[in-house]
This record gives structure tokens, C-alpha cells and sequence, in this order.
């Protein structure tokens, strides 16, 4: 039982390790401006990520290909990204001005221009979080292309029979169903993969305008690395040097947080209680709105069955009739353009109409005391401390500074969960920032108690903020949960959100050093166990319940404050 603890404690360090080089690396290749992935930089964020063997990226270690992960890392990069052997991160510098049609990948709210057949560039706007994000999932594809020149190459120059087949099918115009099938076959026999898998991957990525998108993107992979090994044309990632200035700085923030503030000063409700919930776009109007708002048009529904009608794709027009209700009775929309890629809603309920809110204020309050619910979309990783220390700032006025009245802040999200399934949730009382010495403990308002008698596992601990999901493998995470640190999960801002709102009540002072605070979870995956990791896809509707169980429980507090 020793040995085994040891051997787990082992691992697990060296799995730290691998995560401090990387992190260690990713640092030095930003302050140096360039790198390329087949040359000793690229080659140290390979072995060290090879060494980690994240849960995320399955048997990325293995010859064989890796399809799960690969699709996970596809839906976070831009389209076409895997044909440009010139990748170029940079900050907003005016490409949208430029007649560049800007792609987003479908998971993360990120530009990128197509410069020409050769380069892409990245446009990053949300801190050092979303570089060390890209940059591992390049260190991934690049494994991955590796991995197809490692199985295609012969003797430095020759080609096996199957890629020349693969190739000549992507080069053909007009292609045939028998002849895709007949490219699969070949694709699978490159990758290790049975035609099964290649088939169901096939199907996943397609799309109408390029069903053959996988079979592109092996081949493109394979193709620059062959390139690299017969040609010496590298493939190289650069850093601009606009983005290298000004990380850190919070420009895209700082904007942000004035864009808000202005708005709330000039609707007079920099005074009013004001409540931020950083949450989804949707949860917290429709459980104010929905209801009642679709009574008629739902009749015999619940409420959660509600929730799960306004969550599917048909249902636009109810999403649609919510939200008008919501404008009606004092919701202001902020469209952000500053950037940072978070938007907002402002709720004034001193404007809520009789009969339309689901909530009930306690009796004599006066209008002045009515709560401002502020709600922001998701911060991605450091870019919570970003935003919320920004907005958490006074306002400066030409003669004065303005302060929020700043009564809650509430943070509900995604996480990884140690013990449980999709779906239960996690209530912190701590967090722990891996790789330091830095925690931050804090009175939680939620607690496990309020969400009892629901049918979900309900975990209350500490919880571990990572420098990404993707960097985690079940040695750390099984370390974490068994030791004395008790952790229940993991996830990227909690850390990054306590250390501003600590900052702002505590030393700058700019807020209530009592602000109410809430933190919870719902588990989007369990990292520990095998097939229910990220890349195994997302929730569905198992996310409908735990989501609109917390807002409820955040919603029903800030009214009874």
C-alpha cells in the first residue's frame, strides 16, 4: 500500500514537472518572439507534454493516432489552421478593418485571419491563458503530424502506398463515394485506427461545404511534415511584437471595465446594491422572465422542462420572446466591442413590471434599495483577473471618482469533478493555484445544504485552478484528491477571480470589505475516469438542471438580501 502511494506521489511529480516546463518554456518562447516546433524549443514543449500524457489527449503518447483529442483540439483552433506552416499570434490590431474575414473557432471565442495560403494569424485578446491554451493544442497537431511523416516516410524520401492513395484523392476535384470510402481505408491504415473510427470521425468533423474535412486535415498534417524533413521548410509560430508589449497590461479589460461603468452611470446605478454574476447569457434571464413569460405557450411544462425547451436549437422564437420580455422591464444589453469578448446584461429590477418576474421582493423595500443584477459571460483563465479587477475600479470622473456599491459577486461555471459524474456539482471553499504556494480561502454564501434533495452529488472542498484542462493527467489530479488538500475539482479562474475581488475589498479598498461572495460549480467532466474527460463531447442537456439549479439558489438570495 506504501509502495503504491509513493509510486503515485512519484508519478505525480514528475507530472508537475513536466507542467512547470512547459509552462517555463511557453514563457521564454513568448519573451523571445519566435519558435519552431521541429527545433530544441518545439521539441521541449513536445517531450514535456509526451511526459504529462494529459487525460485530455488520450494516447497522444502512443504511435497510433489520436482522434478524440484531435477533435477537441480542431473545435478550438481555426479552420484550415493544420495547412499554414506560418502561425502568427497577435494582439487586436486592426485586422477586422482589413477585407480578412475573421474565422472563430465553434469552442472558443477567438479571431483569426487567413492571411494567404501560408499563415494564419491568432489574435489574442484574453491574456496569457489563451497563448498557453493555443500553444499546447499546436504542440499536439504537431505530435500528431509527427506521428503520420514517422509512418509514411521511408528511407527520408519514399512515400508508402497508402499516403500517395490518400493524396491523390484529395487532390482529385471530383471525388466518388466508393473512392472516399477507398481513401478511409488508406487514411485508417496511416493512423492505426480501425476504418471504423476513421469513418466516425469523418462523419463528426464533415460539414456540408467539406464533408472530407478529416481526410483534409491528415493530409495536411502529414504533408508540411514531410515538407520539414525533405525540403527543410519549417513550419515557425511567431509572437508580434504589440502582443509581447502589452500582455499583462490589461488593455482589452481596462476598456471593457469603462464601457460598463459608463453605462451604469449614466442609467444612476453606480449607488444601487449591485449583484455581478459571471454566468451564461441565458440562465439568469430566463429563470427572472421565462416562466411567466411562456406560460401560455407551455402550459403543462415545469420549470426545468422549460429550461430544457428554451436550451434546444428549434426553439428561437421562445428565446426570442424571453429576451423582449426582459428589454421591456429594464434589461440592458452590452454588445461587447472592447475586445475582451465577454458580454453583458444589466438588470434593473426597480424596472420590473407587475406580474413579469419569477422572483419576489421581501415586503416595503424601497426602490433605491432594489437590487442591479450584473451578469458577464465567461472570463477564460487569467482574463478573470483582468476584467473583474478593472470593473472592481472607481470610475474617474473629470472632478471625481465614482464607486460601485458592489453588494455580491457571484461566480457559476464549468469544472472538472474528482468524485461523481457530468452534471453534479461542487461547492468551494477554497482555492488553490497549482504550481504555487498561493491559496485563497473565502466564506462561501452557497453550501452543499442549499442544493440537497435534487438527485446530484454535491461535493463541498477545495477546488484546484489549473493553467489549463488540457494540461492535467490523473496522477496530479489523484494527488490532489487523495492527500490532505481534499480537493474536489478543477477549473481556470477561480484563483484569478478571488485574487481580484481580495484585492479590490481588502487593499485597494474600492469596494465593501464584507462583499458577499458565491461560488459554484457543475462538472462538465470527470478527468479521473477514462471516456469522461472533455474530449469525449459536452454535457447537453444533463448541463440544463445543475445550471439553473445555482442560478436559482444565487437569484433567490440576492432578492431575499
Amino acid at each position: 500500500m506504501m509502495t503504491t502511494k509513493v509510486q503515485q506521489a512519484t508519478r505525480a511529480q514528475e507530472s508537475t514537472n513536466a507542467i512547470e516546463r512547459l509552462y517555463i518554456t511557453m514563457r521564454h518562447l513568448l519573451n523571445r518572439g519566435f519558435y519552431k516546433p521541429s527545433g530544441v524549443s518545439g521539441n521541449a514543449l513536445r517531450t514535456a507534454l509526451l511526459s504529462l500524457r494529459p487525460e485530455i489527449y488520450g494516447s497522444v503518447a502512443e504511435d497510433k493516432a489520436e482522434l478524440n483529442g484531435l477533435i477537441y483540439v480542431l473545435e478550438r483552433l481555426p479552420e484550415g489552421i493544420e495547412e499554414c506552416r506560418y502561425i502568427n499570434l497577435t494582439s487586436d490590431e486592426g485586422f477586422s478593418k482589413s477585407h480578412l474575414t475573421a474565422i472563430i473557432p465553434p469552442k472558443r471565442r477567438r479571431n483569426c485571419y487567413r492571411i494567404d495560403e501560408e499563415q494564419m494569424n491568432i489574435e489574442i485578446t484574453r491574456g496569457r491563458s489563451d497563448i498557453y491554451d493555443i500553444l499546447t493544442h499546436l504542440t499536439f497537431l504537431f505530435i500528431e503530424s509527427g506521428k503520420i511523416c514517422s509512418r509514411v516516410l521511408v528511407d527520408g524520401t519514399e512515400t508508402i502506398r497508402d499516403w500517395d492513395k490518400l493524396s491523390e484523392f484529395i487532390n482529385n476535384q471530383e471525388k466518388e463515394e466508393a473512392e472516399r470510402e477507398i481513401a478511409m481505408i488508406h487514411t485508417a491504415n496511416i493512423l492505426g485506427r480501425t476504418f471504423e473510427e476513421v469513418v466516425e470521425i469523418q462523419e463528426k468533423l464533415g460539414t456540408k461545404e467539406n464533408p472530407d474535412r478529416f481526410l483534409d486535415v491528415v493530409y495536411w498534417l502529414g504533408k508540411l511534415a514531410i515538407e520539414e524533413e525533405t525540403t527543410g521548410l519549417k513550419r515557425t509560430i511567431t509572437f508580434s511584437p504589440l502582443l509581447r508589449e502589452g500582455l499583462g497590461h490589461h488593455i482589452h479589460g481596462e476598456r471593457w471595465a469603462h464601457m460598463i461603468k459608463k453605462t451604469l452611470s449614466k442609467n444612476n446605478l453606480m449607488d444601487r446594491p449591485i449583484h455581478i454574476i459571471s454566468a451564461n447569457m441565458h440562465s439568469v434571464m430566463n429563470s427572472l422572465f421565462a416562466q411567466k413569460t411562456l406560460a401560455k405557450d407551455l402550459p403543462e411544462h415545469g420549470a426545468l422542462d422549460i429550461y430544457e425547451a428554451l436550451s434546444s436549437s428549434e426553439n428561437k422564437e421562445l428565446r426570442a420572446k424571453v429576451q423582449k420580455i426582459a428589454e421591456k422591464n429594464g434589461m440592458i444589453f452590452i454588445d461587447d466591442q472592447s475586445g475582451a469578448n465577454i458580454d453583458v446584461q444589466i438588470f434593473d429590477t426597480a424596472k420590473f413590471g407587475a406580474e413579469t418576474c419569477c422572483y419576489d421582493f421581501p415586503e416595503g423595500i424601497k426602490e433605491e434599495e432594489k437590487p442591479v443584477i450584473f451578469v458577464m459571460d465567461y472570463a477564460f483563465g487569467e482574463q478573470a483577473y483582468e476584467t473583474i479587477d478593472e470593473l472592481l475600479k472607481p470610475l474617474d470622473l473629470k472632478d471625481q471618482k465614482q464607486f460601485m456599491n458592489v453588494d455580491s459577486i457571484s461566480i457559476m461555471g464549468k469544472a472538472g469533478i474528482l468524485e461523481g459524474g457530468k452534471g453534479d456539482l461542487m461547492i468551494p471553499t477554497a482555492h488553490i493555484f497549482e504550481g504555487t504556494a498561493d491559496n485563497y480561502p473565502f466564506d462561501n454564501e452557497l453550501c452543499a445544504e442549499d442544493f440537497e434533495g435534487h438527485g446530484l452529488l454535491v461535493l463541498e472542498g477545495a477546488m484546484v485552478t489549473v493553467l489549463g484542462t488540457s494540461l492535467q493527467n490523473k496522477d496530479i489530479l489523484k494527488f490532489f484528491h487523495e492527500s490532505t488538500w481534499n480537493v474536489i475539482g478543477l477549473e481556470m479562474e477561480g484563483v484569478h477571480y478571488q485574487k481580484a475581488i481580495q484585492s479590490a475589498s481588502k487593499v485597494r479598498k474600492s469596494i465593501n470589505k464584507d462583499v458577499k461572495v458565491r461560488y459554484a460549480y457543475y462538472a462538465s467532466d470527470n478527468p479521473l475516469e477514462t471516456g469522461s474527460t472533455l474530449a469525449s463531447g459536452g454535457l447537453g442537456t444533463t448541463g440544463v438542471k445543475p445550471t439553473y439549479l445555482i442560478t436559482d439558489r444565487i437569484l433567490k438570495q440576492i432578492f431575499n438580501a
